[in-house]
């Protein structure tokens, strides 16, 4: 019955997207396709929180996006004849903006092709990321060949401890800039909320908390690229926290 329900909102979303778009001249600005993904996201949010998952958990309830609170929004199709938003390797071609030039991370491999583009605002601007296929499948190593393994246990005290003795201690980022992002707390409290100053003291604690994600992602990254380096095999202990 749930599940029926959910199925008939979807659906009733749909037909109510195609009569908004002919009667508000303002939502024809926006790519049909978006706003159907968007629909999708709603629809899953939906389910998360009617539908249980194996083990009897449900999602929140869906809450309500204000205007400026959707912060990314997804194209189902890129470089395609139909697609509104196309890639040249140094710009996005959009029909709506035109060609907007981009800092390329890194460059597309050859042989993928790109599926799906998706803009997301951050802290320091805004970012596009783009899903790959990629239809070889790489082989793996059979067991034969493996030379090194390595045992970890992830812990509270150590941020990873192998076999062999050797420890990982976690660097603590937040609490390091716990000082400088009080500061940049107090600085805001005093602004009038909603204000030009209020917004950029805002920004500037939310540039911080991106900063201090970026220092665990990157520790993150070298610490495994150092373990996958050195070692064929790592075994991680299973466990089930609660």
């Amino acid at each position: 019955m749930v599940k029926f329900l959910v199925d008939q909102i979807i659906i009733f979303s749909n037909q109510h997207l195609n009569r908004q778009n002919s009667y508000f001249l303002i939502t024809r600005k926006y790519p049909y396709e978006v706003q159907q993904i968007n629909l999708q996201r709603l629809d899953k949010a939906w389910k998360r929180w009617l539908i249980p998952d194996k083990t009897g958990k449900r999602g929140g309830r869906p809450r309500f996006k204000k205007s400026g609170k959707l912060r990314s929004f997804c194209f189902s199709r890129v470089n395609h004849p139909k697609a509104v938003i196309k890639f040249d390797g140094k710009q996005i071609i959009t029909t709506r903006f035109g060609a907007i030039p981009v800092i390329v991370h890194r460059p597309i491999p050859d042989g993928f092709t790109m599926k799906t583009a998706t803009i997301t605002k951050k802290a320091d601007g805004y970012y596009v990321s783009f899903t790959l296929e990629d239809k070889s499948v790489p082989s793996l190593i059979s067991t034969e060949n493996i030379k090194t393994a390595v045992g970890i246990d992830v812990g509270l005290k150590e941020f990873l401890t192998t076999n062999t003795g050797e420890t990982v201690s976690v660097p603590s980022f937040y609490r390091k800039s716990q000082s400088n992002l009080a500061r940049k707390q107090k600085k805001a409290a005093r602004k009038e909320i909603g204000s030009n100053n209020w917004k950029k003291a805002q920004n500037r604690i939310a540039r911080l908390h991106q900063h201090i994600a970026r220092q665990r992602e990157d520790f993150h990254y070298k610490t495994a690229h150092k373990l996958v380096k050195e070692y064929d095999m790592i075994a991680v202990e299973n466990l089930n926290i609660r």
